[in-house]
């Protein structure tokens, strides 16, 4: 249940265009946590209207445990653009790295599995 509600923050903050947080600011929520990662983001030119699904999991540092998977991938164009979309989320998400959480979230964060998309164009 609490996996759910962190998700739909997460995509409530993406979609509501959230004030987008560095990832030295504290962060309580995990609308915190989807602000700080699209803050990150920078869609490859010419990508499209294309998006991906990562799914990952944090360690309470702030850190990821294990590289972040691809699952839900619409990329326009051939191998190669699909590819450098997906290398392009993922390295978003490894350079917000390692996020700062507050003592609460911190605690109930590690080791749940998250999933975030990642859109083009940045809306």
């Amino acid at each position: 249940m609490k996996r759910a509600a962190g998700l739909s923050a997460i995509a409530g903050a993406l979609l509501a265009g959230a004030t987008c947080q560095s990832n030295a600011a504290t962060l309580n929520t995990m609308g915190d946590v989807g602000a700080a990662i699209q803050a990150c983001w920078s869609p490859p030119a010419d990508a499209g209207n294309s998006t991906v699904t990562l799914s990952f999991s944090f360690k309470r540092d702030g850190t990821l445990i294990g590289p972040p998977r691809p699952r839900a991938i619409k990329v326009a164009g051939d191998a190669k653009a699909r590819q450098a979309f997906v290398d392009a989320a993922t390295a978003a998400l490894q350079n917000c790295l390692p996020l700062s959480f507050s003592p609460a979230l911190a605690q109930g964060i590690a080791g749940n599995v998250f999933t975030l998309q990642f859109a083009s164009p940045k809306q």
